[in-house]
């Protein structure tokens, strides 16, 4: 069988891996050893904050709902425990963009919350 020479595949990961290590500081950028090693890293941490990143926009909208809530007496977990029990079944990503746009449509939703919940002790 003949030889097969890895020379060609070779260059070309390395091309890979330098240009995605493109932007990076000092050897980071143009050694193929240090520039795996902070690729490789870099992957970790993207891979790791795209998850994050959901978390953290959650915990926005949850704010934007809390504050805007609170102008109306409510408070979130009132608010999200009224819409429950009254069938409506929002989003906080929506909610949170109609307290923002729409104040007035916003507003007839806590009150439809507001009539599902206990008054406040």
């Amino acid at each position: 069988m003949a030889r097969v020479k890895r020379g060609v595949t070779s260059h070309a990961k390395h091309k890979k891996t330098l240009k995605a290590a493109k932007g990076f500081y000092g050897r980071r950028k143009n050694t193929i050893r240090a520039a795996k090693a902070a690729v490789d890293r870099a992957m970790q941490f993207a891979t790791r904050d795209r998850k994050a990143k959901k978390r953290t926009i959650r915990a926005l909208w949850i704010q934007r709902l809390n504050a805007a809530v609170r102008e109306h007496g409510l408070v979130y977990s009132r608010f999200i425990d009224g819409l429950n029990k009254a069938g409506i079944e929002v989003d906080r990503k929506v909610l949170s963009d109609l307290a923002i746009t729409q104040p007035e449509a916003f507003a007839a939703l806590v009150e439809k919350a507001k009539a599902h919940v206990p008054a406040a002790a």
